[in-house]
């Protein structure tokens, strides 16, 4: 019988993002899968509290982290990689298509640091590409739709979906985001939920449905296939398009969409510091009224 992950998840409330420490518990080599950097937009201030756990976890078990891995440049937390990376010497990686991701947004942040060629990253995964954790074979899943670039990792019975899908009771990610594309989200997700009914999938983020108290973060296909409230069995592409579109048309710009997207871009690293030590994001203005134009 193949051997199987050990997982541990992490839930970061201020984001409802659940971040992932996998390891081969043969081995005890591991990665961390979307850590978050904590960040208060209002004061500017970041802060690693949240990557620290996972690292304490880590140590506490007696694992070595050998890769940090992101399933797309996210629009509603910053990633905390490069902290894993120079506490641990991990590489980062990503999809491959993230250098697309890097060409619709450098001209928008005016990124001048920025090559847009992924090699602030350190792997770019092509879709099918296999790659190890110690005795842990883990697959490259590309499922565009949600952005251009995001994939899915396959560890043993376990995908780490990323933000494709949410548990069943809320559905589906956004496809409204620049690159976005709701039939090939569809088509991605049909993608996972044609994996064996019995594989472990486990989420990015979780909001709490309606009706539920807690917060949940894993799944199975079969659960997905069968209950899902945007893409159960019998759901075809055209129903899931209009669905998605119409409820996009509705959902607010993520809280931390502008920092997110200038940081996660660059493999979690912030913009080069100005002469005076410290790094700027910046805040495109898009006036709504000629008159504030000028």
């Amino acid at each position: 019988m193949a051997i199987q992950p050990r997982i541990r998840a992490f839930f970061d409330e201020p984001t409802n993002t659940v971040s992932y420490l996998v390891s081969d518990p043969t081995s005890g080599r591991a990665a961390v899968i979307d850590p978050v950097l904590d960040f208060d937009v209002a004061s500017g201030e970041a802060d690693v509290r949240s990557a620290e756990a996972i690292l304490a976890a880590a140590r506490q078990d007696g694992l070595i982290i050998d890769w940090v891995l992101e399933t797309h440049a996210h629009a509603d937390h910053l990633s905390a990689a490069p902290f894993i990376k120079g506490a641990t010497g991990a590489r980062i990686g990503i999809g491959e298509h993230i250098v697309e991701v890097q060409k619709i947004f450098r001209p928008v942040f005016m990124a001048q640091d920025l090559t847009a060629d992924g090699s602030d990253f350190d792997r770019l995964f092509a879709d099918g590409e296999r790659f190890t954790i110690g005795a842990l074979e883990v697959e490259v899943l590309y499922v565009p739709g949600h952005t251009p670039a995001d994939v899915a990792y396959r560890i043993g019975d376990a995908v780490f979906v990323g933000d494709t899908l949410f548990m069943p009771d809320y559905g589906t990610a956004r496809a409204d985001f620049p690159g976005g594309d709701a039939h090939k989200l569809y088509r991605s997700i049909r993608r996972l939920l044609a994996l064996p009914p019995e594989t472990r999938l486990f989420m990015c983020h979780d909001y709490k449905a309606p009706g539920r108290d807690e917060y949940r973060w894993e799944t199975t296909v079969a659960e997905q296939r069968r209950a899902s409230i945007h893409v159960h069995d019998g759901v075809d592409e055209a129903e899931f398009v209009a669905l998605r579109q119409a409820r996009d048309a509705g959902l607010a710009v993520p809280r931390l969409l502008l920092p997110s997207i200038q940081v996660n871009i660059r493999a979690g690293r912030f913009p080069p510091a100005e002469a005076n030590g410290v790094s700027y994001l910046r805040i495109p203005v898009k006036p709504v009224r000629k008159a504030l134009a000028a």
